[in-house]
């Protein structure tokens, strides 16, 4: 798979958190819960300080790389000290170095094989923060940036 090395400047994000890991049978269905909830229900319209209308996937807070626990957010971007819904948390997406690379089709399809072919490659990966930020709202021909946290 093809990607650019870019350096990104810190973000912050506002949306709702779940934990997880890459071994926990339900974990396919709770990430789709999860978004579902962050636009069924409203969170993404409630938050007011959006600074784009692109949507993240975020992937933080890695017990141990791939095999451990890790945090799953559904958020977008927010200017920095905005107020938020009582239901909505906030996280950091810190500036450093990462792969960024560049996908497009069915949002859910596209993003299964993405991640099932970068479990395979061998990158010098951090595992701080990884995310994907969706273009546009056409999940059937999405256009997906997923930015990857290198060392």
């Amino acid at each position: 798979m093809n990607y650019e090395l870019v350096q990104i400047e810190e973000k912050v994000v506002a949306g709702l958190r779940i934990r997880t890991s890459n071994s926990d049978k339900n974990m396919c269905d709770d990430i789709g819960m999860i978004w579902q909830k962050f636009f069924a229900a409203g969170i993404y319209q409630s938050i007011d300080s959006k600074k784009n209308n692109k949507s993240i996937g975020l992937y933080t807070n890695y017990e141990n790389g791939t095999n451990g626990a890790y945090d799953v957010m559904v958020c977008c971007e927010v200017h920095k000290n905005s107020t938020l819904p009582d239901n909505v948390q906030s996280e950091i997406i810190p500036a450093g170095k990462y792969a960024k690379f560049i996908i497009y089709g069915h949002a859910q399809k596209a993003v299964a094989e993405f991640w099932t072919k970068l479990w395979n490659m061998d990158l010098d990966r951090k595992y701080s923060c990884d995310f994907e930020e969706y273009q546009g709202s056409d999940m059937e021909n999405a256009e997906i940036h997923i930015y990857i946290s290198l060392n």
